[in-house]
């Protein structure tokens, strides 16, 4: 028999949610990407005014590494016009983390049509963790990762003398401390997909060992060194987000979000 309360209150949830044309989608996409390109623009122009300072900073890993066996503290260029490239390098990573809570904030703004009323109130929560999660990759790479993974290469090669360019110690440290912030998106990337219904808790459960091989593959290839050690630094992160992934995806897959619209509309 048709409960009448349980019909309204789903046709309330039902009505919640915004409609778009494909175009108008288009168009939304098209200006929050713009919006970001102009955010990350003006979070460049900033961190050009300190790349000096950010790139001292940049440096001190290596810098300490280098003090630790007893090695000259100098990195060198072989092109003119290497400084003014690693300026650059070192200035686009910087202002991509300064612009990541406004680019988000874009994010956000793109798919909270498509969620219940009750939900948008949950961009502040997805703004802290986002960009908290990527900051902490940063950090993470910068403290644990980087450090390490300099030790280990310049301890094996103590038999050598090295001279080390800005371009390759710029290029290397971008590579790792943006690939962990991006590596710390996963709960983000798991939320979208679940939120659309492509993936499942149980099937990521399910699935469990085979994620874990593929974080090692992806740890081995992000790393810069071959021991066991930093590989496992890499992917051990990557297994705990895994795991808390998989309560986000139970939490916004869309048949609890039904659940809960419909719980809301009947109260």
């Amino acid at each position: 028999m048709p409960n009448p309360v349980l019909e309204t209150a789903q046709k309330r949830a039902s009505e919640e949610m915004t409609g778009m044309s494909f175009l108008e989608h288009l168009e939304e996409l098209r200006r929050r990407i713009i919006h970001s390109a102009i955010y990350v623009a003006a979070g460049f122009a900033v961190c050009w005014f300190y790349h000096e300072r950010i790139f001292a900073l940049m440096q001190r890993p290596i810098m300490q590494a280098l003090a630790a066996h007893h090695l000259d503290q100098k990195l060198v260029y072989l092109n003119p016009t290497d400084p003014f490239n690693m300026y650059l390098k070192v200035s686009f990573l910087a202002g991509l983390f300064v612009a990541s809570p406004f680019v988000l904030y874009q994010v956000w703004a793109f798919i909270a049509p498509g969620l219940y009323r009750h939900e948008r109130r949950y961009v502040l929560p997805f703004m802290f963790s986002t960009v908290g999660l990527f900051l902490a990759g940063g950090y993470f790479g910068y403290k644990m990762v980087y450090p390490a993974a300099l030790e280990f290469l310049i301890g094996f090669s103590g038999q050598f003398t090295p001279m080390i360019t800005i371009g390759e110690y710029a290029e290397l440290f971008l590579t790792i401390i943006a690939g962990l912030g991006i590596v710390f998106e996963m709960p983000v990337l798991v939320f979208f997909l679940a939120l659309m219904g492509i993936l499942t808790a149980g099937w990521m459960w399910r699935n469990f060992r085979y994620a874990v091989l593929v974080m090692f593959i992806i740890a081995a290839i992000i790393t810069p060194t071959p021991d066991i050690l930093n590989m496992c630094i890499f992917a051990s992160p990557m297994i705990l987000l895994y795991l808390f992934s998989i309560g986000i995806a139970w939490f916004v897959h869309p048949t609890q979000r039904r659940k809960r619209a419909e719980k809301s509309a009947g109260q």
